[in-house]
């Protein structure tokens, strides 16, 4: 201790003998002088101590600098300088102030340098110039230039503080609108420097900021304390939000991991698992075929000795034995229907006359129904079911906010122009500017723009202007149109694209400042520039980059290579009369598009109603390649009708006038399908009308090719008469027309339970289609039959029916050639021993690969598929998928009856101060930060956090006049206009309750201007619904953007990620007390809801079908339970590789493809119920026999009623401009003819000789019985 004391008395004596420095209070200026330009005016420059100020300045300081309100309050400033701080610090205090921290730091920055009584230590004034004061005449100094040292910590602080805080009516950060540069690029420094640089419009003379932590230059820099935005501010005000404060929020959320592909030995599961299970199937059938081949090499002495029935019947023992119990039964149903339709077809014989005029009559009364047909061209309600949750969605939405705006657009290009460079002056880098943004070409695409707006249309004598229909937000103190385009950006004027600053030898400012200025801050009303000119729209509202501008890439818009613009045009709910108007001027627009001409510019096009029109060129352009289509069948059915026995006998024998009534009973029992609905009021689709002829002449033509062919295979039996024979043969074939055509109607009407409106309209046309084309079939196709066969006999020729031919023996049973080619060659080749083996391993086969491939088809339907291949909405298309960079908006609808009076129903949406960490606006914030997962583009709009920005007392924005009470806007200048609420703590704090109410329509009527950017009319006019009397808030919406969204999946996925977020978002407000539903809606929402569930609406629809098909077949068959489960087997290989074909082919899973499905259902039912039924009801001894008989008796007329006919229809289809005709008609039609053919007549009968039914004694019995001394006999037995 004693070494201790004389060192501690040294050192004190050292301290007093050099005390510290200390800097005595001194000003650098006081008071304002000359004007510097507008309405600024310089500092006088002033060195003594600081003046206490008047009375009349404490509220100015308690508002803007209550760290100076101390003492006599002695600043370096006098009153109306304060006032000039308060009106410059506006705009900032409007974007800032949603985070109390961050506005304190900056008011803090300008305080310091505007009255702080110790400027002189940070202060250096470096340019002067003399001033004479007009009134006093008093001699002063104008302060034009000075440094201002800023501590580099302070500045930084404050930088952090502010650069997360939000602007929501533009969807960026605050900074990118006070930075002079996007928020990315922006800093501490360049933020500072910009705000005091006198170029920006705002600052009245430069001053130079230097940063620095350290004494310069004899200058102490201002390096007062900061708050952080984490940090409170004091025990009323709390630290600012997650949104505008990522240091408040926890972690981030992370997006999920993206499913893992699933893989066995790093190949495609399902290809490995297929592929084992088809080796596993072919090493067990080749097995069993082993085994038997070894079993038969037991009993005979070569494989090639004939097998005589002794031997034979063990080996098909399960063919033997007494009837079962369910044997009778079968037997008798089936004899019923024999006999019923055997006296039906004798009577239709008889009384042709009565029948057909009866039948005829029935048409006429249902096709009458035709006068009250409506066709629906309407995409919404062909997409979508009126139950369907983005139907009930988008009423909604119409309802309360009015239907999303119509949309004209054109993209532009200058391919003929080349990429220029801009050098700004006097430093920096060298800017390339791609060759849209050439000044020359701008000048042309205003010249179009403005044509555009002068198109005018007539409309019930009536002219139509753009004016009259465009969206106009402002209206009716601004009534000019909202264009997006970047023409807006220089007010839409030749003069304001042509100002540039400069003089002889440079450029200091021109067009390009400008526009590198205003796609940083489309919002602003005045660039940094020396040009000064406003960003903002003439509209009213901001012009954001990414809509205008496409080909560029990351966020450099200089680069851009093509131009966007769109012309929002007013959409009209229920009110036909101003749709019709707006349709007619987009008529106007497309013919005016169409017919410009500009060697410089290639424009690709949309408008709101071109879709539909060229849907509707596409229908009425692919009319003849249909007709076509249909003459073809058609004429392939007239003469295929007929069998020709000599050239003598060739009008004799023909029968084109009976292939001409079959086919016009099946276009008549289309009419009637067409007819009955049209009376319930059902309206017809285009599917309905391009589908259901191709099925019921499917099933028809097959029907009437298997009556005619029996009958002229037929023999007379002896004593028979005409009606006899003709009734007998209806009673063979009529049972099995039963089956598929009853099959195929239950099938198609539980098809209707669907809710996919496409789907559920073609099943009910078609079902009813079929059941009046089978019901027509067998009653006026009988008698028009017996007919024809009467004029054969009386050898009358064809058509010519009153002129009489040779005399002949008449018409004798006889045999085609396809008849005895299957019979002959192609069954008995089939089903030998070494073929059946072979089918059996390649159906299995292409089964297997159908199956791997099942999950890989794609879903939806690519928009430009739906277009003509020369429609220039394709070139739109291409265009669009090439250049866009922003998706479709998205508004997050919040449903009626939240309280936003209260303090809780604020903080579950808002996303300023105070407001939940998961509320609404933040969750939409924090999924617009994972952009690539949730397809969120974009922060959203928060009219509810403008509002407590604008309505804020520092604010000058929200202003009522003392005496009316009435609402003044920031830019009206009358000393009777006072702030709306108190510069009181209590003043500060959120409106609510009657203050919520008394100011927000004051708020959505505020038209945005210099002194106040917040003004909520052209943003929000739309957004809030205001209840009777402004009693309180209905519903609201929050708008974002989606991300570019280019291919069906993208659209799929970005809807259901918004309805995820959305039912998120409902699920915490209802944690919050509140029970309200919160739902996404965008325009494409309802065109692409039914993908979301389209599998299993594909998996209930065909399973429906198929048990359909299975019931009726069991029943109809005489509960032949194994044969209807072999049919529905094959059927279901032929919808799984219908499947195979689409992944292979390209095509994908929708509605249009969905309606196909089910139509080859039911189209496979002809190719297999025929082949099933003959083989259950022949008698021969083994399967083999029975398949083959089954084949011979009914492949022909399955081939040639279908395949053949179908096949020349569907070639024609080949050359239809129409791209959904060749895809989705063309190949799918090729593959259900194809591979219901195939399956039909190859599988089937295979399969059914391995594994059929075994004999029905009872149905053999009768069956042969009823065949004996017929053709028949010799097939089944």
């Amino acid at each position: 201790m004693s070494a201790r004391g004389p060192a501690l008395g040294l050192l004190l004596l050292l301290l007093l003998l050099c005390p510290a420095q200390v800097f005595p209070q001194s000003c650098v200026w006081y008071g304002e002088c000359g004007i510097a330009s507008g309405d600024k005016r310089y500092n006088c420059e002033y060195s003594g101590p600081p003046k206490p100020l008047s009375k009349d300045g404490y509220d100015l300081v308690q508002e803007l600098c209550p760290g100076l309100l101390f003492g006599n309050v002695s600043l370096c400033c006098d009153v109306q300088q304060l006032r000039t701080l308060k009106d410059s610090l506006q705009l900032p205090l409007q974007f800032l102030s949603r985070c109390p921290s961050c506005f304190y730091n900056l008011m803090n920055l300008f305080c310091e340098l505007t009255c702080s009584p110790r400027q002189s230590q940070f202060l250096n004034v470096t340019e002067t110039e003399e001033y004479v004061d007009p009134v006093t005449h008093e001699n002063k100094t104008n302060v034009k230039e000075l440094q201002y040292y800023v501590g580099e910590s302070f500045a930084n602080a404050m930088y952090n503080a502010c650069r997360d805080v939000e602007a929501p009516s533009s969807n960026d950060k605050a900074l990118g609108l006070l930075c002079g540069k996007e928020a990315a690029a922006c800093n501490a420094t360049n933020w500072i420097e910009y705000m005091f640089n006198k170029d920006n419009g705002q600052a009245p003379f430069t001053i130079t900021p230097v940063f620095s932590d350290l004494p310069a230059h004899g200058m102490e820099p201002m390096n007062n304390a900061t708050k952080g935005c984490a940090e409170p501010m004091d025990e009323v005000t709390g630290p600012c939000s997650c949104q505008d404060c990522s240091a408040v929020c926890g972690p981030r959320p992370q997006p999920p991991p993206p499913p893992v592909p699933w893989r066995i030995w790093g190949l495609d599961a399902m290809f490995v698992i297929m592929w084992a299970t088809y080796m596993a199937f072919l090493l067990m059938f080749f097995g069993a075929i082993f085994a038997v081949w070894c079993y038969r090499k037991r009993y005979f002495v070569s494989e090639y000795t004939p097998i005589d029935s002794s031997i034979a019947f063990p080996i098909n023992v399960s063919d033997t034995g007494e009837a079962s119990c369910c044997e009778p039964l079968g037997a008798a149903f089936e004899g019923c229907l024999r006999r019923l339709f055997t006296r039906w077809g004798s009577f239709c014989v008889r009384n042709p006359g009565c029948v057909i005029f009866s039948s005829l009559a029935f048409i006429a009364a249902c096709s009458s129904g035709l006068a009250f047909v409506r066709v629906t061209t309407s995409p919404v309600d062909l997409w979508s079911a009126p139950s369907s949750q983005a139907r009930l969605e988008k009423e909604y939405f119409d309802t309360h906010f009015g239907p999303f705006f119509r949309t004209e657009q054109l993209i532009i290009q200058a391919p003929h122009t080349d990429v220029h460079t801009y050098e700004p002056y006097p430093s920096g880098s060298d800017v390339p500017f791609g060759p849209p943004l050439d000044r020359g070409i701008l000048h042309q695409v205003l010249d179009l723009q403005t044509a555009i707006e002068h198109i005018t249309a007539s409309y019930n004598n009536e002219t139509v202007t753009l004016q009259d229909i465009c969206l106009a937000p402002l209206s009716p103190y601004n009534k000019n149109c909202t264009i997006l385009s970047v023409l807006n950006y220089f007010q839409n004027s030749h003069s304001m694209l042509d100002h540039e600053i400069g003089d002889d030898f440079y450029t200091y400012a021109d067009y390009h400042t400008h526009l590198l200025y205003c796609v940083r801050a489309p919002a602003s009303l005045n660039d940094t520039s020396l040009l000064h000119d406003p960003c903002l729209g003439t509209f009213g509202g901001p012009v954001f980059p990414w809509l205008v501008l496409g080909g560029y890439d990351g966020q450099n818009y200089n680069n851009a290579t093509a131009l966007v613009m769109t012309f929002p045009v007013n959409n009209y709910y229920n009110d036909t009369e101003k749709l019709e108007r707006a349709q007619a001027w987009e008529r106007e627009f497309i013919n005016f598009v169409k017919n410009y001409k500009n060697p410089n510019l290639t424009i690709s096009f949309v408008a709101e109603r071109s879709i539909e029109d060229e849907l509707n060129r596409e229908s009425n352009s692919d009319i003849v390649t249909v007709v076509t289509s249909y003459a073809v069948m058609f004429l392939y059915i007239s003469l295929a009708l007929g069998h020709i026995r000599s050239c003598s006998r060739l009008l004799v024998d023909s029968k084109v006038s009976l292939g001409i009534a079959g086919i016009l009973i099946v276009l008549s029992s289309v009419a009637c399908s067409l007819g009955i609905f049209s009376y319930a009021g059902v309206p017809l689709t285009l599917i309905v009308i391009e589908v259901i002829p191709f099925l019921v002449l499917a099933v028809g033509v097959d029907n009437i090719f298997i009556l005619v062919q029996t009958y002229q295979r037929d023999e007379r039996l002896e004593g028979e008469t005409l009606d006899q024979q003709l009734g007998r043969v209806l009673g063979d074939v009529a049972p099995s027309m039963f089956l598929s055509s009853f099959s195929e109607t239950v099938a198609f009407f539980l098809g209707a339970l669907s809710v996919m409106p496409a789907v559920h309209t073609f099943s009910l046309f078609a079902g009813m289609a079929v059941l009046i084309d089978f019901l027509l079939q067998v009653t006026c196709f009988v008698s028009l039959l017996g007919l024809d066969a009467k004029r054969q006999e009386n050898n009358r020729l064809d058509i010519l029916c009153c002129v009489r031919g040779e005399d002949d023996a008449g018409p004798q049973a006889s045999e085609s050639c396809l008849f005895r080619f299957f019979r002959d060659a192609y069954s008995p080749l089939l089903l030998t021993a070494w073929m059946r083996p072979i089918v059996m391993a390649v159906f299995v086969g292409i089964l297997s690969f159908s199956i791997a491939v099942l999950n890989k088809v794609e879903i939806g339907l690519d928009q430009s598929l739906s277009m003509p291949e020369d429609s220039y909405v394709t070139d739109y298309f291409r265009s669009l998928s090439q250049f866009l960079h922003a998706g479709p908006p998205v508004y997050f609808v919040v449903e009626e009856g939240l309280d936003y009076r209260s303090l809780r129903g604020q903080n579950l949406v808002c996303g300023g101060m105070g407001c939940n960490n998961d509320s609404l606006v933040q969750q939409l914030f924090d999924a617009a930060e994972l952009d690539a997962y949730t397809r969120i583009g974009f922060a959203p709009s928060s009219w509810i956090d403008d509002y407590f920005d604008w309505v804020k007392p520092q604010s000058s924005c929200c202003r009522v006049h003392s005496g009316s009470g009435r609402f003044c806007n920031a830019s009206v200048a009358d000393p009777g206009c006072i702030r709306c609420r108190p510069l009181t703590p209590e003043g500060k704090q959120r409106p609510q309750g009657e203050d919520f109410m008394k100011f927000l329509p004051m708020f959505l009527s505020d038209n945005p201007n210099p002194k106040c950017g917040k003004g909520g009319h052209a943003a929000y006019g739309s957004a809030v619904n205001i209840l009777g009397n402004d009693t309180g808030v209905g519903a609201t919406y929050f708008m974002t953007y989606h991300t570019v969204l280019q291919t069906s999946a993208d659209f799929i996925d970005a809807m259901r990620k918004a309805r995820l977020i959305a039912a998120n978002i409902t699920q915490t407000m209802r944690q919050g007390g509140s029970n309200h539903r919160v739902f996404p809606y965008s325009v494409f929402y309802v065109f692409y809801e039914q993908y979301l569930t389209i599998v299993e609406d594909t998996v209930f629809n065909l399973c429906v079908s198929l048990g359909a098909i299975f019931l009726v077949t069991v029943v109809l068959l005489g509960c032949e339970l194994w044969s209807a489960v072999l049919m529905c087997v094959t059927i279901a290989m032929i919808l799984v590789n219908m499947f195979g074909v689409m992944w292979l082919w390209g095509i994908s899973l929708n509605a249009v493809s969905l309606v196909n499905l089910v139509m080859s259902c039911g189209i496979s039912v002809e190719f297999c119920a025929h082949i099933t039924r003959a083989f259950t009801v022949s008698a021969r001894g083994s399967r083999v026999a029975r398949a083959e008989a089954a084949l011979s008796h009914m492949g022909s007329s399955v081939f040639s009623g279908i395949t053949l006919t179908k096949f020349g229809g569907i070639v024609v289809l080949a050359f239809a401009k129409s791209q959904i005709f060749q895809i989705f008609y063309f190949r799918m039609y090729l593959a259900m003819v194809f591979l219901g053919a195939t399956h039909g007549l190859i599988f089937l009968p295979v399969l059914l000789s391995y594994i059929g039914p075994s004999v029905n004694k009872a149905k053999s019995l009768a069956t042969q019985q009823h065949c004996r001394g017929t053709e028949r006999e010799q097939l089944h037995f």
